[in-house]
């Protein structure tokens, strides 16, 4: 594949990751009204439960705190274009996380209704792209 024909793809696939993160961080705040999936942080808390349920409750918590503020770093890295590489790792690791947790609390078709594993290979793929295209990464050529 040509740089040319990677610029608006792989542009694509870093704001559509970026995007549907930053959705999920909004939902659990409330953004979303009635369109929401939680709606509000205790709900989100419950659910996180329902996918930790194998660790003790504090820990459960402290991983909706955890999955929040990298649902929240990473998407932002990927939209300015900075680190890419880092944070498409991080969110393929997270996602990838997130599909296995799921996947074992509530079934195998849950991740597949949230496309939470084609999120995850999406930035795995992301990640191991050769350049960045329309990123800051690239005017520093890193």
């Amino acid at each position: 594949m040509t740089d040319k024909n990677m610029k608006f793809p792989q542009l694509f696939l870093r704001i559509a990751l970026a995007v549907t993160m930053l959705s999920a961080v909004a939902d659990r705040f409330g953004f979303w009204g009635v369109n929401s999936a939680w709606g509000n942080w205790a709900n989100f808390e419950a659910y996180t439960r329902k996918l930790t349920f194998f660790l003790p409750e504090s820990l459960s918590i402290v991983s909706a705190y955890a999955a929040t503020f990298f649902e929240i770093i990473f998407p932002l890295m990927l939209l300015v274009g900075w680190k890419i590489r880092i944070a498409a790792y991080g969110a393929g690791f997270l996602l990838l996380v997130f599909a296995l947790s799921m996947t074992i609390a509530l079934g195998v078709k849950a991740p597949l209704d949230y496309s939470v594993w084609v999120g995850s290979a999406g930035a795995f793929l992301l990640a191991v792209q050769p350049k960045y295209f329309f990123s800051i990464d690239r005017l520093t050529h890193k």
